[in-house]
């Protein structure tokens, strides 16, 4: 954990590098020290069909939703959650400056009686950097 996903209207793809949007979010995340890094996973979900406001086509949103495992305690996700909607903030900011758009952003537990899980990631991030390898 965490899940980081990112959901942001379609015309906003005009406006911003979502790659680098996501860099962001994702570095965001890890730089916490909270999350490790075989389970830290960001995606983006564009939205095509949506109304924002008074439905004009300028309004654009983000929302991201920080899903993190069971366990910690409010103080620790408070910051972590701050420390990423602060890099994301920042990286949107040339959007906000210029354009209507609306920014949310929420983190969320997940229960730990119902997430069912199989990874094989963590050995392989391990093995490579050990070996000096270091993607993200």
């Amino acid at each position: 954990m965490p899940h980081v996903v990112v959901e942001y209207s379609a015309n906003l793809r005009l406006r911003a590098d979502m790659p680098r949007l996501l860099r962001t979010v994702h570095d965001a995340a890890l730089a916490t020290g909270v999350f490790p890094r075989g389970g830290t996973r960001t995606r983006a979900e564009e939205r095509t069909d949506y109304l924002i406001a008074d439905g004009h086509p300028d309004n654009a949103f983000v929302h991201v939703t920080l899903r993190i495992g069971h366990g910690r305690d409010l103080d620790t996700r408070r910051q972590a959650g701050q420390r990423v909607f602060d890099a994301l903030c920042a990286e949107l900011e040339p959007v906000l400056a210029s354009s209507p758009l609306a920014i949310s952003f929420e983190v969320q537990e997940i229960d730990p009686d119902l997430s069912f899980k199989r990874n094989t990631v963590h050995e392989h991030v391990a093995a490579r950097e050990a070996a000096g390898h270091r993607t993200a």
